[in-house]
């Protein structure tokens, strides 16, 4: 019953930016950790940045600098500012929780459906 909804997605020239959300919605009791993965035609799903409880992140080199992950606790939101975008990060973006649910003790892994994002001249 636990969803997450990406938004944000679109076409942008290159060297522009891009926001993306993400809203867990549902019986949430808690969300350890939040993140972003993308993935390209002809490519593996790949981690993009990801963000703990306590507001420790990771990065995938590529985007290090570039792009910047953050949440909101109190909406269950996760955001994905993207700065100074390259073709080369034109890909379907999804989101990633990992939480507990009030019904369960254990924790689960979550996914959005996906956003696209195209960076194109």
């Amino acid at each position: 019953q636990v969803q997450l909804v990406e938004s944000g997605g679109g076409l942008v020239q290159p060297g522009g930016s891009l926001r993306l959300s993400c809203a867990a919605s549902g019986s949430i009791f808690s969300i350890d950790v939040m993140g972003w993965y993308r993935q390209a035609p002809g490519k593996q799903r790949e981690l993009v940045a990801k963000i703990s409880s306590h507001a420790s992140t990771n990065y995938a080199g590529s985007v290090k600098g570039r792009f910047t992950i953050s949440r909101d606790n109190a909406r269950n939101t996760v955001y994905l500012q993207m700065n100074s975008l390259k073709p080369e990060d034109t890909a379907i973006y999804y989101c990633n929780a990992v939480l507990k649910q009030r019904a369960y003790s254990d924790y689960a892994d979550i996914w959005g459906q996906g956003t696209q994002v195209t960076v194109s001249s």
